[in-house]
């Protein structure tokens, strides 16, 4: 059974939805069998007040252009749509969930139930006592965001994908489908009041089709192998018993 998940992401009026913060964005991707599909949702929201002057200057979203979009409760329906039951990929859930179960509540929806992997929570058990935030984790494991002038939602739930794959399996933009900067696959997004523009994820891509291929050696090939390291000689550093250790 093909196994669908979700990778979130929430830009906010301010970091504390107890203080009266709200969502102003939210993007989500789809994977299936750890493919990046194509499939995405995006969508401003009228939060119907201002952003924190901090908040303003990491997401750029300003009053003037969200007070046209919807407010969530009316696009709750489609965006718990697309969810569904998909496991959620999420880097710092804690936060987005709070943001989201407390949109859900205003909504008279009830909160999300669905299982959660926090990024944030196992980059810091993969890489304790380092920087684990989105941006060092592009740089430990070579994902391109030099396009990320400003955070976005769908944006920042294309690289963490990206992230998300290279840190548990070693993917990394497989078969080019989440798009390089400026590349085939990239569309640009509709942007802020200051004309800035976000590069998105494709509404329409080809989805994979079948399972990964996984090529193993023959049993020739791997006697060959093996009639090679033995050619090398007693000194492999792999065979440390077949080695003449000096006397200390």
């Amino acid at each position: 059974m093909a196994v669908r998940q979700v990778v979130l992401d929430t830009e906010t009026t301010g970091i504390d939805w107890k203080q009266g913060h709200r969502v102003i964005e939210i993007g989500a991707v789809e994977l299936i069998d750890r493919r990046v599909t194509g499939a995405y949702y995006q969508q401003y929201l009228n939060p119907q007040r201002s952003s924190d002057p901090e908040a303003l200057r990491i997401h750029g979203l300003t009053d003037e252009f969200l007070q046209d979009q919807p407010g969530f409760a009316e696009v709750a329906d489609a965006f718990l749509e697309f969810l569904g039951d998909a496991e959620l990929i999420i880097h710092n859930a804690p936060f987005d969930l709070g943001f989201l179960n407390h949109e859900l509540q205003l909504a008279g929806k009830a909160p999300l139930r669905q299982a959660v992997m926090d990024t944030l929570a196992d980059a810091r058990r993969r890489h304790p006592g380092q920087k684990n935030d989105l941006d060092s984790l592009c740089r430990r494991y070579s994902v391109e965001n030099g396009h990320r002038e400003l955070h976005g939602a769908l944006l920042d739930t294309r690289i963490l994908a990206e992230v998300y794959l290279a840190m548990t399996g070693g993917q990394v933009d497989m078969m080019g489908m989440l798009g390089a900067a400026g590349g085939p696959a990239a569309t640009e997004m509709r942007s802020a009041g200051d004309d800035r523009r976000r590069e998105g994820i494709p509404a329409a891509v080809s989805r994979p089709r079948g399972p990964l291929r996984v090529i193993r050696a023959s049993a020739e090939e791997c006697m060959l192998h093996q009639q090679y390291l033995q050619n090398m000689g007693g000194n492999a550093l792999w065979e440390p018993e077949s080695q003449d250790i000096p006397p200390a």
